[in-house]
């Protein structure tokens, strides 16, 4: 896909008068950047003296979302504050949210963002009327019926047509449906989701296994979440979302043990795909999938 053009700082300057907001310096509009390459996002921060907001070149469904799930002021999402058109492009605003990611996981941090996943599910559980909202579960299936193209193996391609059978038979709720650790930002209270380009009401594990899949015990890697951290995550979110459903423990477990398998697969997709298999991660992720396989088949 063509990257969209991003907006000269004066274009943002004239994007924000559509919000009511003049008066801002150059030195006020600043990109926010990515920690790996310094790359700057279309997504900048506002500090006109009084307020601090977020102004982002919106992608997908994520003005969408705002409006079909976040219309109530949700805290488990940065407060809304409106869309506009410029040049062909949409930008929406939404408030300043101070925190941090969880790529460095701890135990109080981790309890906040599965108080606010739980909130936001239990709230969302099987909202028939918003199946259609966003991304649709036939949207959502287009892109695992490819990702189960290119596994390359007879193990692992078995394993996936039922992790496909257990994905339509999974209770929906409004799914973050890439949830990784950079996604959720946290304060003293609480956590919020942002980037909703992929949310829609999907099968619930979903979100929760992204959460908890790409988290090592190597305090150096990118995403750090230790062994204990992740259990407590496991029986934290069974007992606040999947028991709160009448969902059995075993049940759950079976379940979220496919959707991490479907995790670990995104990688072997990747190496093969790409021809990258001489990747660290294509090897440590085809290692856990076939774990995984074996049990599932």
């Amino acid at each position: 896909m063509e990257e969209k053009q991003r907006p000269t700082i004066p274009e943002i300057k004239t994007i924000l008068t559509q919000f009511d907001i003049s008066s801002v310096s150059d030195s006020s509009v600043k990109a926010f950047v990515s920690d790996e390459g310094g790359d700057e996002y279309a997504v900048w921060l506002i500090d006109n003296g009084s307020k601090k907001t977020v102004l982002k070149q919106a992608k997908a469904y994520e003005i969408d979302a705002y409006h079909c799930f976040f219309s109530g002021g949700q805290p488990y999402v940065p407060t809304f504050l409106g869309a506009c058109h410029y040049k062909d492009q949409e930008y929406f605003l939404t408030e300043f949210f101070s925190g941090t990611d969880l790529r460095v996981c701890d135990r109080r941090r981790l309890t906040l963002v599965l108080d606010a996943l739980a909130e936001m599910q239990n709230e969302f559980w099987e909202r028939t009327e918003l199946y259609d909202a966003c991304v649709t579960m036939e949207k959502a299936l287009e892109g695992i019926e490819n990702r189960g193209k290119y596994l390359g193996s007879e193990l692992l391609e078995k394993a996936y047509r039922k992790f496909e059978q257990v994905y339509r038979e999974t209770p929906r709720s409004l799914c973050h449906d890439d949830l990784l650790p950079i996604n959720v930002l946290i304060n003293s209270e609480r956590a919020v989701f942002i980037d909703w380009e992929y949310g829609g009401v999907l099968p619930y594990m979903g979100a929760f296994a992204r959460l908890i899949a790409h988290g090592r015990e190597n305090k150096d890697y990118y995403f750090y979440m230790s062994a204990e951290d992740r259990d407590f995550a496991i029986a934290y979110y069974y007992d606040a979302v999947a028991k709160q459903h009448g969902i059995s423990q075993g049940e759950f477990c079976r379940t979220l043990e496919y959707f991490l398998f479907y995790e670990y697969c995104e990688w072997v997709m990747l190496g093969n795909r790409y021809d990258s298999r001489d990747d660290e991660r294509f090897g440590y992720y085809l290692n856990l999938a076939e774990q995984l396989a074996k049990r599932l088949v």
